[in-house]
């Protein structure tokens, strides 16, 4: 778990990474805080921090607080926290993900969230007024799906120009690009829906146009075959497997599968994938130190990502390296803002 390794342009120093995961503790118009840099750089001996989802724009916003990266104060408060992690020997990917129809007026200043096509996802989403049932999405046409393109490139140029060290395009958990690869969510019947390799071709064309952008050795993608959150049901996972595969045919600096190993999917995504294959095993699921070593030693993976314990323990790689007791994470602080169950987690 102590061993390097080498993802594309990225070095990490220890294979004990640190998963995406929303914290909502942004400003209210999108901007990174100060109490952000401080969260990330508590957590720079991790050996890769994934920061959670930030939104390419405007629209594709999904929760209330949740850091964006479309405007020039957006970057800049991302600068400040790629500074801080630098400045205390870490390395940060920023993760870009698109709401899609996980979204509601609400938070869009009144606008519908967009979808592959109208269909309204089951279940309530939090806004500041509490929590609402979600709304049939508006569909987006031909051009205004290249505009999404545009906007990730967009947002992964102000990630390396704010000092990131790459980008991962979250294609999981039920959002935008995930939605598309799903027919349960994309009922198009034009060149973007229908076949598994026409509900691939968008999050396809989305990592296309980032890796020609800051190079494909700086950017991952992230998948997650048959998870059902946020509404999405899937019997056919063929289409994430045509998107793993063109992955791999561009030369991502890794693909990070949020999927149980032991689903078959997941020896399929390790044989085309021999390396520079990072597993989460869900946030439901903690994974724990010896679950960790397990999957490195034995090859199912070539680093794991950590959630909940990363939560709770900014020093998760000093405890686990000395077999130090964990700190337990305090749930209802989860989305709660400020420091409380965010940067007050006491070190060794």
């Amino acid at each position: 778990m102590l061993a390097p390794i080498q993802l594309g342009a990225l070095y990490a120093p220890n294979r004990i990474l640190m998963a995406p995961m929303t914290r909502t503790r942004a400003a209210a118009d999108g901007v990174p805080t100060q109490l952000m840099a401080e969260y990330y750089a508590q957590r720079a001996s991790s050996g890769l921090i994934i920061t959670e989802p930030t939104f390419p724009s405007a629209r594709g916003r999904a929760y209330p607080n949740q850091p964006g990266l479309h405007t020039d104060e957006q970057q800049a408060g991302w600068a400040r926290v790629a500074e801080a992690v630098h400045a205390a020997g870490g390395r940060i990917v920023v993760q870009i993900m698109h709401s899609g129809r996980i979204s509601h007026p609400d938070i869009l200043d009144g606008r519908r969230p967009v979808a592959p096509s109208e269909v309204r996802p089951s279940g309530t989403v939090h806004t500041a007024a509490g929590k609402k049932a979600f709304v049939v999405p508006h569909e987006l046409i031909a051009a205004e799906i290249r505009c999404v393109t545009d906007e990730f490139v967009n947002a992964a140029c102000r990630a390396r120009a704010a000092g990131a060290d790459g980008v991962e395009i979250d294609a999981a958990n039920g959002y935008l690009l995930s939605q598309f690869l799903t027919y349960d969510a994309n009922y198009r019947r034009d060149s973007y829906g229908g076949s598994a390799h026409d509900r691939a071709r968008f999050p396809t064309e989305v990592v296309h146009a980032v890796a020609d952008a800051i190079g494909p050795d700086r950017l991952g993608l992230r998948i997650s075959p048959g998870n059902p959150e946020n509404d999405i049901h899937e019997p056919d996972l063929e289409a994430h497997l045509i998107l793993a595969k063109n992955a791999r045919d561009l030369g991502l600096a890794y693909l990070h599968a949020r999927v149980p190993p032991e689903r078959p999917i997941y020896s399929w995504l390790r044989r085309r994938w021999p390396d520079r294959l990072l597993l989460n095993r869900r946030f439901q699921t903690t994974t724990t130190r010896e679950r960790a070593v397990d999957v490195v030693t034995t090859g199912t993976a070539d680093a794991v990502t950590i959630d909940s314990a990363y939560l709770a323990n900014p020093d998760l790689v000093r405890r686990w390296t000395y077999g130090a007791q964990l700190n337990q994470p305090r749930m209802e602080f989860l989305y709660t803002g400020g420091a409380l169950g965010y940067t007050d987690y006491p070190p060794l």
